[in-house]
C-alpha cells in the first residue's frame, strides 16, 4: 500500500493525501473545528461501510447473484467495560459498531445470509476485529506531498 500523508491545515482541519486524492477531515464546530469535512471517526465508520459494500458486491458478482446495490448505515458507541457484560478483557472501554445492511435485488434468503457472513469478513472488519499494533517514529523530515 502506498503511504498516506496527513497535513494539518487551519485549526483542526487536516488534508489526507491518498495517492492522487485529497480527503478533508475536520472536527465539529462545538468541538473547536470548522466542520468543513467529516470527523476522523466518521471517516473510519464510512470506511467500514464502504468495505462492506465493495466486498459483498464483488462476492455476489463472482457468484452471478442478482445483487443490485448495497446500503450500509453505521453507528458507533463507546461503552465502559463494566457496562458491557459480553466483554471480558482488560480495556477500560469497548467500541460497539452497529451496522444496518440492506441488499437490493431479488436475492434468496440463503444468498442474503451468506452476504451477511461475507460482510463481516471484509478487510476493514478483519483489521479492526483483530489486534492492531502501531509503530510510531519521530521524523525530522516533512513527508512528500
Amino acid at each position: 500500500m502506498s503511504p498516506i500523508i496527513v497535513h494539518t491545515d487551519q485549526g483542526y482541519r487536516t488534508a489526507i493525501q491518498i495517492r492522487n486524492h485529497t480527503v478533508i477531515a475536520d472536527e465539529l464546530i462545538q468541538d473547536g473545528g470548522t466542520d468543513t469535512g467529516p470527523t476522523p471517526m466518521e471517516i473510519l465508520l464510512g470506511t467500514v461501510g464502504a468495505c462492506i459494500a465493495v466486498t459483498t458486491k464483488a462476492y455476489a458478482q463472482r457468484k452471478g447473484w442478482p445483487l443490485e446495490g448495497v446500503s450500509v448505515e453505521l453507528e458507533m458507541e463507546r461503552i465502559r467495560r463494566e457496562d458491557y457484560p459480553a466483554y471480558t478483557g482488560d480495556a477500560a472501554f469497548i467500541h460497539e459498531i452497529r451496522e444496518q445492511i440492506h441488499f437490493e435485488g431479488s436475492l434468496t434468503e440463503e444468498q442474503r445470509v451468506r452476504l451477511m457472513t461475507i460482510a463481516g469478513k471484509c478487510p476493514v472488519h478483519l483489521t479492526l476485529a483483530n489486534p492492531v499494533f502501531f509503530s510510531q517514529h519521530l521524523s525530522e523530515e516533512i513527508p512528500q506531498r
